[in-house]
């Protein structure tokens, strides 16, 4: 695992080759059918012939929950296993891995979606400030931003009339695991490479992949909630120009990408390695 950019793609092909491998992808956004670009979902030819579990298996307007992905994800576990192989888990999705591998034990309430139409209604500042109100915990540690998790969070809270915060349990972790990090020493050549894949995104054309979206699937929550998207939405909404798109993908992404450190920092046993 790591922030955006790091490498971890091409560490886990080479895991593969070297350990008889598979790969099951950890990240929330390349499960979803046309959402390539953005994500950075590797091409079939980069893959190099490693099977990869968890890419594009539903479409944009599925709420692809983390206990959708555990079970999937120890599904494809196993199967690997049974071929003989080592199944390499590889993504930036830190409550993925914290779920289905840590010792963290997700709070059991089913989707209210009645009570999330209502939720989505409203803008992500207020969202966060019902938070607050209700889950101070969560309101620290959930970007403001994040209306997915917000609005999942709210949800826990009201159907268990307590905090988010204080739902959650513990359980045995079930895998053995050798916890890989990576992250580049110096700050400035992981945000550098952010902005390089930014400029690849756009000359690989994410303007026309964000335009195709919108038209099939409208303005879903994972579509215009997904970096990438969202700010080439405001551009094609005329609310900035494409220079300015681009420069909000870049600060967004890095901020996302610090998001992601400090979330993995949490987890002692990862063995961080310079990238």
């Amino acid at each position: 695992m790591g922030p955006t950019a790091s490498g971890k793609s091409s560490l886990a092909i080479q895991l593969a080759k070297t350990n008889n491998g598979e790969i099951i992808s950890a990240d929330s956004r390349l499960v979803y059918k046309g959402f390539d670009i953005a994500s950075a979902k590797p091409p079939i030819k980069e893959r190099q012939g490693i099977e990869h579990y968890l890419i594009d298996v539903v479409e944009p307007e599925v709420d692809y929950s983390v206990a959708n992905f555990c079970e999937d994800a120890k599904i494809a576990i196993k199967k690997i296993i049974a071929k003989g192989k080592t199944p390499i888990i590889a993504g930036g999705t830190g409550l993925y891995f914290r779920i289905l591998l840590e010792d963290f034990a997700p709070p059991k309430v089913a989707p209210d979606y009645e009570l999330r139409a209502e939720l989505e209604k409203l803008d992500t500042e207020k969202l966060h400030e019902m938070l607050k109100d209700l889950d101070p915990v969560s309101a620290e540690k959930i970007h403001f931003n994040n209306k997915v998790k917000i609005i999942r969070a709210l949800e826990v809270c009201k159907t268990l009339d307590k905090p988010h915060s204080e739902a959650a349990g513990k359980k045995e972790p079930e895998f053995d695991v050798e916890w890989i990090g990576l992250n580049p020493l110096d700050r400035a050549v992981l945000y550098e490479r952010i902005n390089q894949r930014v400029d690849e995104m756009i000359e690989a054309g994410i303007v026309e992949e964000t335009k195709n979206l919108l038209e099939k699937h409208g303005r879903i929550s994972n579509f215009v909630n997904t970096i990438g998207y969202q700010e080439i939405l405001e551009y094609l909404d005329g609310n900035v120009t494409l220079e300015e798109a681009i420069l909000n993908i870049k600060q967004n992404t890095r901020r996302y990408a610090k998001r992601q450190l400090t979330w993995f920092r949490r987890n002692k046993l990862i063995n961080w390695r310079e990238s």
